[in-house]
């Protein structure tokens, strides 16, 4: 049975949104798009190595999904990420998709709880969500996340969206591993029990 890790890219006060670029999404009038190009180059220090060879799906949210596949297929495979996520099995969960380009993608339409037990019952590795905001909190409050991988940038920025949102109980954690870049970034990587 495969696992889930939620893969996230946080500010100290938990905000995951416009991460990549300036106009990746200013909803809500956000206008601190593009935070965290300045930490990307020290990732390299803190990524587990493990991570890609042991994905063997991904999982977007439609929105995430969007942003990806106008970028990452057309990316070189001398990129590992490019040719990782190129070549590996992804699966988009949508009430609005009826077509999508990016090779190896399938589109699941139906219960969240139903679509991602049967993605997990399904194979060896585990499932890796990339950002996905509404998605990653309705997988939380659903208990369907096993694995948090958090990477917290030395950064406050006061408002924005934040990855953590209401959960119908409490989650205990386990620690597994931090690391840390020259920059400042950490990296956590948490079980869920």
């Amino acid at each position: 049975m495969r696992t889930l890790a939620l893969v996230e890219f946080l500010t100290v006060d938990g905000v995951m949104q416009g991460l990549g670029s300036p106009e990746e999404d200013t909803s809500g009038g956000f206008t601190h798009g593009g935070w965290g190009a300045e930490f990307g180059p020290a990732m390299g220090q803190v990524m587990d190595p493990d991570g890609l060879s042991g994905t063997s799906a991904y999982l977007f949210g439609r929105r995430t999904f969007e942003k990806m596949a106008a970028f990452w297929p057309f990316q070189g495979h001398d990129n590992p990420i490019a040719a990782h996520l190129n070549a590996t099995p992804k699966f988009v969960l949508s009430g609005t998709l009826t077509t999508v380009d990016w090779a190896g993608t399938t589109i699941l339409t139906g219960d969240l709880d139903d679509e991602v037990r049967a993605l997990k019952a399904d194979g060896p590795g585990s499932i890796t969500v990339l950002g996905s905001g509404v998605l990653s909190r309705a997988l939380l409050a659903a208990g369907l996340v096993d694995e948090l991988r958090l990477f917290i940038h030395p950064l406050l920025m006061g408002t924005g969206t934040r990855l953590f949102g209401s959960l119908p109980d409490p989650r205990r954690l386990t620690l597994r591993s931090v690391g840390q870049t020259d920059l400042g970034t950490v990296a956590l990587t948490y079980v869920i029990d």
